[in-house]
C-alpha cells in the first residue's frame, strides 16, 4: 500500500511539472483542454477546459480512459470543487453531421474554453493566460497554445479536464439509454458495440445517431 501511494505522488508530481515550468515562465491561468466521445455512433462530443490550483493533491488523477467508472465520478467532483476554474462545451449529433466530428470538436473546446474564461474572469478578473491541449490543433490569436500527444496521461489540467469530459458525457449517454433503450447507450455510450450494431438493426437508427457515421451500415 505504502509503495502504490508513493507511486500516485510521483505520478502527481510529474503530471504538474508543465504547469510548474509555466507558472515559472510568468503565466498565471493555465487552461487544460480534453475532449470525450469522437469515436460514437450515437451523441454529442463534449470538451471540457480545467485550471488546476499549483497545490491541488488528490492522487490519482489521470486520462480518464485509464480509470474506473467509480473513481472517474469521484475525481469529478474533487475536480469541480478544487478547480480554479473550469467549463464544458457540449456539440450535438446534428451539428456533428452538419460539420464534421474535427469541427464540432474544436467547436466544443473552444465552448468549454470560454466557460472556463467566464467563470475565471468572475472569480479572479482574468482570463486562462496559457492552454494546453489534448493533441488536436486549436487557433488562439490571443493566448499560447501548446499541443501534448497523450497529454491527458501527462499533463494534470489536461487529465482533469479530460475527467470532466468523460463524466459529463457518460451522464447524458445514460439518460439517453432511458429515452431510446434497446441500443445499450447504458453500456456503450454510443460506440459501435455488437450490441449497439444489433440495436440499429433492429431498431433503425434514433433521433441522437450521427447519420454520417452509419452510411456504411447495412
Amino acid at each position: 500500500m505504502y509503495k502504490r501511494e508513493e507511486l500516485k505522488k510521483t505520478k502527481l508530481a510529474e503530471m504538474k511539472e508543465e504547469e510548474r515550468l509555466l507558472h515559472e515562465a510568468g503565466f498565471t491561468y493555465i487552461a487544460g483542454i480534453d475532449e470525450a466521445g469522437r469515436g460514437p455512433l450515437a451523441g454529442p462530443v463534449v470538451a471540457a477546459a480545467a485550471v488546476m490550483p499549483e497545490d491541488f493533491s488528490c492522487l490519482g488523477v489521470d486520462d480518464s480512459k485509464k480509470l474506473s467508472e467509480k473513481r472517474r465520478e469521484e475525481l469529478f467532483d474533487v475536480i469541480r470543487e478544487e478547480a480554479v476554474a473550469w467549463g464544458i462545451g457540449i456539440v450535438d449529433h446534428s451539428e456533428i453531421d452538419r460539420i464534421n466530428i474535427l469541427q464540432a470538436t474544436k467547436k466544443a473546446m473552444r465552448e468549454a474554453l470560454a466557460a472556463c474564461d467566464r467563470m475565471l474572469l468572475e472569480r479572479r478578473g482574468q482570463r486562462c493566460d496559457y492552454i494546453l491541449i489534448d493533441a488536436v490543433e486549436l487557433e488562439d490569436e490571443e493566448r499560447p497554445l501548446k499541443g501534448i500527444v497523450k497529454g491527458d496521461g501527462k499533463v494534470l489540467a489536461i487529465a482533469a479536464a479530460s475527467i470532466l469530459a468523460k463524466v459529463t458525457r457518460d451522464r447524458m449517454m445514460r439518460e439517453y439509454a432511458e429515452e431510446y433503450p434497446g441500443y445499450g447507450f447504458e453500456k456503450n455510450k454510443g460506440y459501435g458495440t455488437k450490441a449497439h450494431y444489433e440495436g440499429i438493426r433492429e431498431l433503425g437508427t434514433c433521433p441522437i445517431h450521427r447519420l454520417t457515421f452509419l452510411k456504411n451500415i447495412h
